[in-house]
């Protein structure tokens, strides 16, 4: 049910199989690493809305030009057209980029867009018409108007596939983790730039100064592990998440996490279920 319609091999450019997700977070990333696995040529375009904190769990630091792997997969920057067109060439890494998607039309025409922003209070603009299949991960979307499949993204409903209605509204509710929910965040008081010198991974205690918010120290809620943090430098709106801590004995911030695979294989099920249908109804999953 995984295979795309036009699976990659020694023989072919990306532009046989070639999906574009929307975003460089951790559930864009997690998407892009099971459908490269399963043989589409796939790119990140990035978005700097919101900043993405789980950096570990995500291809974005690639786009700065470093290391960036999940489960073992590498991300490589493109910063042209054609050093995209070459990456995905190659298949062996999921290209990461700023370019958007004027961009990337004109390169080569897109099969699958995944839009994995998460944009949870902002209207999502109709995609419809830049692919042959448009799936909408969270909130913001409905089938028919904005999407040809969405995927719930919401903790209770995680991984389930609409093929009509809307995706639920963003709540406020977080998942729990280690029995705390929302505690574990901090978000920005106020617009303004971002710095810290802390990592992903290291333990700190409840009070620590994590960073500076245009000079202001912001202190971590509670003991825990950094699972994320914004990247280091960034302008950031008012209201945006800033920092994670992981409060579990055993805590993870690399990698793919439990709901991220969900998705992911929600993402992949959907796509061959409608590429299934489409292919009784005398069509299929082709480039527009």
């Amino acid at each position: 049910m995984h295979t795309p319609p036009h699976p990659r091999s020694a023989s072919r450019s990306f532009r046989a199989a070639f999906a574009v997700i929307l975003g460089t977070n951790e559930i864009a990333s997690a998407v892009a690493v099971y459908m490269h696995r399963a043989g589409w040529c796939t790119l990140l375009s990035h978005d700097p809305f919101p900043p993405v904190i789980r950096r570990r769990m995500s291809f974005h630091d690639a786009l700065f030009g470093e290391k960036a792997d999940v489960d073992g997969l590498p991300g490589a920057c493109a910063q042209t057209t054609f050093e995209a067109a070459n990456r995905l060439g190659g298949g062996d890494c999921v290209v990461v980029t700023r370019l958007g998607l004027l961009d990337l039309i004109p390169m080569s025409g897109i099969h699958v867009l995944v839009d994995a922003r998460m944009h949870k209070r902002e209207a999502v603009g109709d995609l419809r018409h830049l692919a042959s299949l448009t799936v909408g991960l969270g909130p913001g979307f409905a089938v028919g108007k904005n999407c040809d499949v969405a995927i719930e993204t919401h903790p209770s409903k995680s991984g389930t596939i609409l093929y009509s209605g809307r995706t639920d509204s963003c709540d406020g509710k977080a998942d729990i983790l280690g029995g705390v929910g929302p505690q574990r965040f901090v978000y920005s008081e106020r617009r303004g730039r971002w710095n810290t010198a802390v990592p992903i991974g290291v333990r700190v205690c409840k009070g620590f100064p994590a960073g500076c918010l245009d000079g202001v120290a912001v202190l971590a809620p509670l003991d825990g592990v950094v699972r994320g943090i914004v990247r280091d430098g960034t302008e950031v709106p008012a209201g945006l998440k800033l920092l994670e801590i992981d409060p579990r004995r055993h805590p993870s911030w690399t990698g793919i996490d439990e709901r991220g695979r969900g998705i992911a294989r929600a993402t992949l099920n959907a796509i061959a279920l409608e590429h299934a249908r489409r292919t009784r109804a005398g069509a299929r999953i082709s480039v527009v």
